[in-house]
Formats: C-alpha cells, structure tokens, sequence
C-alpha cells in the first residue's frame, strides 16, 4: 500500500513539473520565440515612402509615430518606431529602391539618394536603431534591444550595369540587391516583363560573382524562373527571395515555382515569405487580372471619355468586392515553403510601405506576433519559429560574408565600358 502511494505521489508530480510544457499557449510559444530571436524582416519601404511624402526632407519628419501621414488621398503609413517595437522586429533590410523606369544615369544618383536618406533617418533615432553591415553587427543590435538598419537595393537598374558602381554602392552600406525590378536589365531578366535573355547573360552571371566576392546578398525577389535557376547556378554562397511567395499557392510570376524552391535546399538560401495581398491569395490575384482587364475594356469603348471609364471601374468595383488576404494565406504559404523546403529556408518578408493595403489581421508591422502565434497554432515549435523570425537570415549572412573570406584571393571581376552585357 506505501509503495502504490509513493508511485501515485511521483507520478502526480511528475505530471506538475510537465504541466507549464504542456500548458503552453500557441502565445506564450510565439512570444518566447520573439524574445529569443526577435524579427529580421527582409523588406521595408519607408525609404521610397521618405521621398513621395516629404521629398527626403526629414528634418520634421516624426517617425516614432507615422499616423500624421494619413491624407485625404493616401492612408497612413504602415510603419514606425512604435510599431516596429510591438511588432517585435530587431532587424529590418531598408529597400533603397527607385522606379525601374528611370534610365540607369538617373538610378544610380538617386538610389545613393535613397541611400543618404536611410542612413540619416536611422542617425536621428540612435537609442531605437542602428546601421548594421555586418551579421555581427545585427547580433549586437538585437542584444542591445535596438533595431540594425541594413540598406538593400531592389533593381540591378540601381548599378547602372555597372560592377564598379556595384561595389561602390556596397562600400556606401549596401548589403544586399534584388537583381530586378519590374523591367529587365540590360543583363538579366524580370518575372514581369517580356523575356530578353533566358534568364541571365554573360555579364549577370559575372555580376552574381562579383556580389559572392566583395560580400553582398544575392536577393532573387521580382526575376523570372530562368534568372532564379542561372543565379542558382552560378552563386557559390546561399541566396535570398526578399519578398515573395508560394507559387504553387497563388500562381502570381513574382511568387517562386516549387522546383526553384527544392534547390534552395542544397543552395542552403531562404525564401522571405511576403504580406503583399495579391501574391498571398489566388483569389485577390484573379480579381487584380479581372479588374485590369475590365479598365482596359472600358478605356477601348469609352476612348477620350475618361469620366466614362471611371463610372465604369466604379461600377465595376460595386459589383465585384475585393476578396481580402487574411492571416492564415500568409501561414499557408510558410506551410507550403516548409512541405518543400524544410523549415531552414523560410524567413518573413513583409514589404510594408511598398503596398497600398496589407491582409487583414497583418495590417501593418505591428502584428508579426499574430502572425507568429497562427504558426505556433499549426503545430511550430519555439525552434521552428525562432529560424523563420531571424535565425535563418543571421545564417545566410554569415555563410555569405564567409563566402566573401574564401574568395580574397579573387581580383574583382571587369568588363570594359564598351562590352556587350
């Protein structure tokens, strides 16, 4: 009888010391993850937001809270200091990014523009944030509760087709550079515009090269699949999707094909899985097609009558809502990444301040831990969610900054001024 009594009495408090295990909310494990390893989000464009709202004028400019900059024609930005802190981000890549329609001259002085302007936002705010360069110089920020400010550039238009100017833009702090935008470059190809190259030429593979040798993150956000796979390729350190995501989800070019997914798997990369509604679900990406379709419709019947073609978009627009992304399209899509990929190759790319409107319960960067309580939700563990919030990105720093140490010995790849890109 004692010894039934001693066995039921461990055995009770076996199961007290596993109780607060066992009892841990999808919550409590998405905050201990956050707290461990705060955000690193791939992709931001206050930048851009600094220039058409206040002309890279910021001497007044209050960034600790960023609801005055709600007009009557724009909303209110999506981030700010406050919000930043309660989105429990620690690291953020700034995109320095200028249209890709501009002509290569004019690019490149103002992605140093942009460049300048990033640099004295994070100057002004020096107990909140800090520039970071290095991952060493991000694990110190974290440490010391500060958000590091690294700048990436989105657009090889920002280079000029220029390897010097590439490895100017990186000695002005440029960490990484989306090899496009929008349009093709004059050496590789974009995931929305007509193919020129099959993907990159001689000059764009030299220039991936060329980002492995001096130190820069290779970003493959916004490329066509040829350019993905020839980057692939040829990179010798892992490689970054700054915003994307699933295209197996939503069938949007700008989301990344399964089978570009699997070889980040040897490349050792990731994929920073995006906020942008239209590539999150496939529904919004066929009414933005249908919505097009319509307005084109309207301006061949209605030709020199704008007011007509607006009281039919508006018509339109009453007719046919908007079907809204939501919070659980976004884990959708790390789910997805995950089946393919492995929990190694997720990270979060948001691209706040780069949309007009984010999914619902993701409005802006304050929610990033609803986000990360949905994924605890669906089975995440605090591991699990401490590599998707930064720990994956600190690793594809390193390996590419160790990429840089085992290239020394690599002089800097040239091509004459007059040669064919």
């Amino acid at each position: 009888m004692l010894r039934r009594t001693a066995i039921t009495a461990a055995t009770a408090l076996a199961f007290t010391l596993a109780a607060p295990l066992a009892a841990q909310s999808p919550e409590e494990i998405a905050e201990a993850a956050l707290e461990a390893a705060p955000v690193w989000d791939g992709h931001n464009d206050v930048p851009i937001q600094l220039r058409s709202r206040v002309g890279n004028a910021i001497g007044e400019f209050d960034f600790e809270h960023t609801g005055h900059t709600k007009t009557d024609t724009r909303s209110a930005m999506h981030t700010d200091l406050a919000r930043l802190k309660a989105g429990r981000v620690g690291a953020q890549w700034w995109s320095v990014y200028v249209s890709a329609s501009l002509d290569e001259p004019e690019a490149v002085q103002m992605t140093i523009e942009q460049i300048d302007v990033t640099k004295r936002l994070i100057a002004r705010y020096p107990s909140e944030m800090t520039l970071a360069l290095s991952a060493d110089d991000v694990e110190a920020a974290m440490a010391e509760g500060r958000i590091a400010g690294l700048l990436g550039m989105e657009g090889g238009h920002s280079i000029g087709s220029s390897l010097a100017v590439l490895r100017q833009m990186y000695d002005l702090g440029a960490r990484y550079m989306t090899l496009t935008h929008s349009r093709n470059t004059p050496w590789a190809d974009s995931s929305t515009d007509a193919p020129e190259h099959d993907g990159l030429t001689e000059f764009g593979k030299d220039l991936v090269r060329e980002m492995n040798r001096i130190g820069m993150v290779v970003d493959l956000s916004h490329v066509s699949e040829a350019t993905m796979n020839d980057a692939l390729d040829v990179t010798r350190a892992p490689v970054i999707f700054s915003h994307s995501s699933a295209r197996a989800i939503n069938g949007h070019a700008r989301n990344v094909p399964d089978a570009v997914l699997r070889r980040l798997v040897e490349n050792r990369g990731i994929i920073m899985v995006t906020a942008v509604p239209g590539f999150l679900s496939e529904e919004a990406r066929v009414w933005n097609a249908n919505r097009d379709a319509e307005e084109a419709r309207l301006e061949a019947l209605w030709q020199g009558q704008p007011e007509a073609v607006a009281a039919g978009l508006t018509a339109w627009d009453e007719a046919n809502p908007y079907p809204p992304a939501d919070i659980g399209d976004m884990a959708d899509h790390i789910d997805h990444v995950r089946k393919i990929a492995g929990i190694d190759a997720i990270g979060i790319g948001g691209d706040y301040d780069g949309i007009p409107f984010a999914p619902e319960g993701l409005e802006d960067v304050s929610t990033y831990p609803a986000l990360f309580t949905e994924l605890a939700r669906r089975g995440y563990s605090q591991d699990d969610l401490e590599k998707i919030s930064s720990r994956n990105m600190m690793r594809v720093m390193r390996e590419v900054e160790a990429t840089k140490a085992a290239m020394a010995d690599v002089p800097p790849y040239e091509y004459s001024t007059n040669e064919e890109r």
